[in-house]
């Protein structure tokens, strides 16, 4: 269950298109990558599981201690991935900040990612990356004569023109009725809110690899003698 779990969670990276996720993936080859070893993971988590069902069942040894050691690679390379997220955070802050930036330059309000963008915009109430000043290198917003801005970024709280969901919308003055707080803020909130959730699933899952690892060692020292005859041939 935890390895598909896993590699649900890597499918939805590479699949989802309704999500942030979808903004970063177009630009960030370091998140496909990481969702490939996801996936792969999970794949090899289900595989070994099901083998040492097998192993469990008609009590072969090499396959409880094959269980044994693919557990004991995953846990090492989880806990060396989550080292390196923290140790490297500030590179990923930046790589984050760097990816939004492009795509904050070349919006057109056409793309479905830039769909999911603006959506975001609305939903977190938030305008741009760091703040609205991200919009100002925008090429539509840069070449054009009027006061162009992106439409989710629009506050109804402030008069203006219509509220509208995608695109760019022209503000009446120079003053931009744009919300001004950047997204990095809204999405830092979320994540120190959930902080507790995404900690307790993490260690909710080395938990559970670490009693599969337990049982699966205690059952290949119980079981006396290998008897390959056992496995079924079909």
């Amino acid at each position: 269950i935890c390895g598909g779990v896993i590699m649900g969670f890597g499918l939805w990276v590479i699949l989802d298109s309704q999500s942030f996720i979808t903004v970063l993936q177009e630009s960030s080859t370091t998140l496909k990558v990481g969702a490939y070893i996801l996936i792969g993971i999970g794949s090899l988590s289900m595989l070994m599981s099901f083998l040492s069902c097998i192993g469990a069942i008609y009590e072969v040894r090499c396959l409880l201690g094959l269980y044994f050691t693919c557990l004991l690679l995953i846990l090492i390379a989880q806990v060396t991935a989550a080292v390196l997220i923290y140790f490297q955070r500030d590179l990923l802050k930046h790589e984050m900040s760097t990816i939004m930036n492009k795509f904050l330059v070349s919006y057109t309000g056409h793309k479905t990612s830039e769909h999911v963008w603006d959506y975001i915009q609305i939903g977190m109430k938030c305008c741009g990356w760091t703040g609205p000043s991200n919009w100002t290198e925008n090429v539509q917003i840069k070449n054009s004569s009027k006061y162009l801005y992106p439409c989710s970024c629009r506050n109804e709280s402030i008069s203006g023109t219509d509220v509208e969901a995608t695109g760019l919308c022209e503000a009446l003055t120079e003053e931009l009725p744009v919300f001004t707080t950047g997204c990095i803020s809204s999405v830092e909130d979320w994540l120190h809110g959930n902080y507790g959730v995404i900690l307790g699933v993490c260690v909710g899952i080395a938990v559970i690899e670490l009693l599969g690892m337990i049982l699966s060692m205690c059952l290949c020292k119980s079981v006396q003698q290998e008897d390959y005859t056992k496995v079924p041939k079909y």
